[in-house]
Formats: C-alpha cells, structure tokens, sequence
C-alpha cells in the first residue's frame, strides 16, 4: 500500500528534535547552533531569507556554525546572497547547491567562488521565477525567515519589510516543511497578523531588529550632469510621446535623476497628471518631492527602504499601509504588478551587446538581476490596453492587417552612460555572461534583459528605438549610434545611422530641442539628501551613513 505521508512524518521528527531546544515554540539564541543541527539534514533544501533588503541574519550567523560533519551539502534556493554569512557556509562544506536571484555585495566574492567550484550554480532566476519553483521543484523542507515581531502564539508581524516573507512561508509550510522565524522581540498582540501561527514552527527571539540594506538610496549630491542629460531624453523622448503613467524604476542614479526632474523639468513641459502617476517601486527618497508636488497617485512596493517608515506612514493616499500605518509590501505581488500592470521598465545594466541583450555579470562579477527581467520583458499573456502599450505594439508591428490582433508592447528601456564606472564601456561585442557560462560549464548564460524585450537604450548620445527597426543589420546600426566612443559606437556605419536618424529610428538631444548645455544640477528639485529629509517635512529619517550634517 502507498504512503501517502512521508513529508508528514518527515515534519514531524524534525519538530519532535527542535522541540528539546525550545520552549514550546520559543527557542532559546544561546542554543540556536545545536537547534539547527536538530532540525537540518544533510541534503536539505534549505530557504535561508536573504531578500532583497532584509536579512535572517541571526539564523545565517548561526547555520554558518553548524558542525559540517553532521550538516553538509544544503542546496540553497534563496532570494538574495547579500550577507558574508551566505557564503562562509559554501566555503566550510555546510551548503553546496545554490539557486538564488540576487547577489550585489557579495557579487566578487560569489563570482570567486563559482569559478573555484565551491559553489555548485543550479541557476541565476528571477524574483518570480524563483518564487514560482519554490511551488513546484525547489520546495524547501526548511525556512529560516526573519520578522519584526511575534506574539506567544507564533504569529509574526513582519512590518514594511514584508517582502519575500509570505511567499516563502505559503511554499515551506503547506509543502510539509519547517518554518523558523527570527524576530526582534516578544510581544503580547502584534500590531497585525502577517504570518499566521499555524504556518510557523519555532521562533528565535534576537533581541533585536533584523538587518535591511537601504538598496534604494541615492544621494542626489552624487548626480552627474551627463545622467541628468539622459533623464531629460527619457522625460522628452519617452515619457511625454507614449503617456507613460504606471511604471517601474530600476536602482540607478540616471532613474533617480529623473525622479527629481519630474516637479522641474517635467513641470516645464506640461506633463504632471500626465505621466508617472502609478508605480511598481520601492519607496526611493528621491521621489519624496515628485509626491510632495502631487506627481503620484499611488506606490506599490517590493520592499521598504531604511527612513521612509515614518513618511509612508503619514501619506496613506500613496503606500498600501495597514491598520497600524506600516507599509504592506509584498515582492511577489508586485514582481506581478510590474509585470502585468506596467507600460514601462526603465532601468541600468552594465553591459549591452548588438542584438540588445543586457547582463550584471563582468569578469569579476556576478550580481544577479533580482527582479529585472520580470520588469523588464513583454508580458504575452497581457490582454488590457492603454496608450503606451497600444502605441509601443503599432511601432513594432505597423502593417498589422487587423489592428485589434495586433499586440501591444511594453516599454523596456535601458539607459545609462556610454562609459561607466573606471571608464568601463556599457556597449559590448561579446558579452562577459557567455564567458561565465563557458568556465562553468552552463546551458543557459545568465542574460539579464533579452534584446528582443528592450524597446528603447538611453544614452547621453541620444534614444535608439528598436521598435522601429526593421532588420538585425538596423538593430545593430541603432545601438552602435548610441554607443558613443566605445569600441562598439566607433565601429558604425555612419550613413545608415544618419538614414536611422532622419527615421527617428535614433533621436540625438538636439533632435527633441534639448541642449546638453541645460543639463544642470540646478534642474533638480534637491541637491542633497538633507533637501530630501526638508521637503519631506523632517518626516524621512535617513540612514546615519547618507548624513552628512
């Protein structure tokens, strides 16, 4: 007769093991090691949060301790490898395996390790993707999750920084596996019940607030006049033609340069009520004044950003907050909003080849791409229409016999500067992805934003807009013209680019009636992050690093 109970049962012993370290289902920090020891087996799937911004990091402290003769081998599938921790514990033999999306302060070291075989890659995912596996082959028999508060019985108040939380919990728990949530203290009623009792198993008590790295801060004293050339070609050249109101914003200086653009140079062009009305977006500091100025109808979050806690609370009409005034974010909800709800991603890579394909990994790098590609790619089960969308479909499709079978498109725009940081070109012959993919060995390179998604590239030199491209010779032809000086702009074809030119196929600054001359600092709305801090009212509170007063 079949079994139809192993995970059970499974769940069971481990519960039965944790339950000699804990008191109930409180487990005492200073027995944490010998607890995980208890409840892990070599093997395992294991769920350690690494998201984003906030981090399990007392539990990750603690699994990069346990005894690698009794816990070896793990396969991680995790969001993000943020901290030092979620690498010691391929270094010791602990984990072997990992799946994850997102590496940005780890990525040299990851990158070291990967290319000395102590990291065995399954894949670099996407934020849904990942997700979307933890449902159905990544399951794991143990979360190790982070949250702001618990009550007696087990249920967990996760605060602004929901983020990956319920996600990992709905797959952990209802797959038969073991929930642990570290939370930084004890209460009697928890101001809302964001995890319910019944899905968690054991809490750590810390004693104190879980790490959060402010990802999404920008200083705008750091805003050079080249990105804010590009964000006068995005605002001019994009934004205004394709009535662009529900959007998506990558981390970067040239998207935050256009945040505060939006209440001066957008102003200036008749466009507010306009454009950039609903987000899918963290909640950056620099578009405090844009909402300040009424820009902003509404924000839908992955995540929280360090000092905004107070102004989110006190702007209701904007964040999804709850009946305590804290943000509910969700990044699974809003990876599905971007990439549903969205008419355009517009972000930064670090490298572009001819065909458009965009990557994070160099020779020294792998940084993952977290929820870009979920961002920005063409959503082909979309089925609502608005201006962008309708518009974008009719530029890459004109000659469509029957107008109401033509699909529309979603923007996707990569924008940044020819040369980046070090005088490293963004424009690429090869890119350093195929590389990674050849010393490991790999079936699939790790390409952030498939060329045949991006819609638009944004440079100082001006905006290629590859829906207008007719060919792959055009294609190329298009991006080499916005390449600049590198290696790649060099090598075009200067006639075919000019005919691409008089086609608006590219348009150069002083084709939209822009003088890079204007691009000024005095154009943005704040200076600093102090000016963010007053025109928030003093209610953003930023991080002790970004204070400079």
């Amino acid at each position: 007769m079949h079994d139809w109970n192993t995970k059970g049962r499974d769940r069971l012993a481990r519960l039965e093991a944790g339950q000699h370290f804990s008191a109930g289902k409180l487990v005492d920090p200073q027995r944490l090691v010998a607890f995980l020891e208890a409840i892990l087996k070599p093997g395992d799937r294991v769920c350690l949060e690494g998201d984003n911004q906030k981090q399990a990091d007392l539990l990750a402290k603690a699994l990069s301790k346990v005894d690698v003769a009794r816990i070896h081998d793990l396969h991680m599938v995790q969001s993000g490898v943020v901290l030092p921790e979620h690498l010691d514990i391929f270094e010791s033999g602990v984990a072997r395996r990992l799946d994850f999306s997102y590496s940005g302060p780890q990525s040299a070291r990851i990158a070291r390790m990967m290319f000395g075989g102590q990291i065995e890659l399954g894949a670099v995912h996407t934020y849904l993707e990942l997700f979307a596996r933890y449902f159905i082959d990544l399951t794991p028999q143990v979360a190790l999750i982070a949250a702001v508060s618990a009550d007696k019985e087990g249920n967990l108040y996760t605060g602004p920084n929901t983020e990956d939380t319920p996600t990992v919990v709905e797959a952990t728990s209802f797959g038969k596996g073991l929930v642990v949530a570290q939370v930084g203290e004890i209460v009697d009623r928890v101001p809302r019940v964001d995890i319910p009792a019944d899905q968690v198993h054991f809490v750590v008590d810390a004693k104190r607030p879980f790490y959060v790295e402010p990802l999404f801060t920008r200083d705008p004293a750091a805003i050079t006049e080249t990105q804010i050339l590009t964000a006068m070609l995005a605002i001019k050249g994009l934004y205004a033609p394709y009535s662009v109101r529900r959007l998506n914003h990558g981390i970067g200086f040239n998207t935050a340069a256009i945040e505060l653009l939006l209440p001066t140079y957008g102003e200036r062009l008749g466009l507010k009520g306009k454009v950039c009305t609903h987000w899918a977006l963290n909640p950056h500091p620099t578009l405090i004044p844009a909402i300040e100025a009424g820009w902003v109808e509404q924000i839908h979050c992955f995540g929280s950003e360090v000092g905004m806690e107070d102004y989110m609370r006190a702007r209701p009409d904007i964040f999804f907050t709850g009946p305590d005034g804290s943000l509910r974010s969700n990044r699974a909800f809003c990876q599905t909003a971007g990439l549903y709800a969205c008419d355009m991603f517009i972000g930064s890579t670090l490298q572009i080849d001819l065909s458009g394909n965009s990557s994070t990994v160099t020779g020294s790098r792998v940084a993952g791409f977290g929820g870009a590609p979920n961002m920005g790619s063409d959503a082909r089960g979309r089925r609502h229409p608005s201006e962008a969308w309708l518009r974008a479909g009719q530029e890459a499709d004109p000659a469509a016999v029957t107008p109401a079978l033509r699909r529309g498109r979603k923007l996707v725009v990569q924008i940044g500067e020819t040369f980046g940081d070090g005088m490293v070109p963004m424009f690429v012959e090869r890119l350093a992805a195929l590389d990674l993919a050849d010393k490991l060995q790999l079936e699939l390179a790790p390409v952030m934003v498939y060329g045949d998604d991006v819609t638009h590239i944004v440079t100082e030199e001006g905006i290629a807009n590859l829906l207008l491209c007719r060919n792959g010779q055009e294609r190329e032809q298009a991006i080499r013209g916005v390449a600049g000086y590198t290696e790649v702009g060099r090598a075009r074809d200067r006639k075919m680019v000019e005919h691409l030119r008089e086609r608006k196929v590219i348009q150069r600054p002083e084709d939209l009636g822009i003088d890079p001359l204007d691009a000024d600092r005095s154009l943005l709305v704040a200076h600093s992050i102090k000016d963010l801090m007053l025109a928030s009212g003093g209610l953003y509170r930023p991080p002790s690093r970004f204070r400079n007063w």
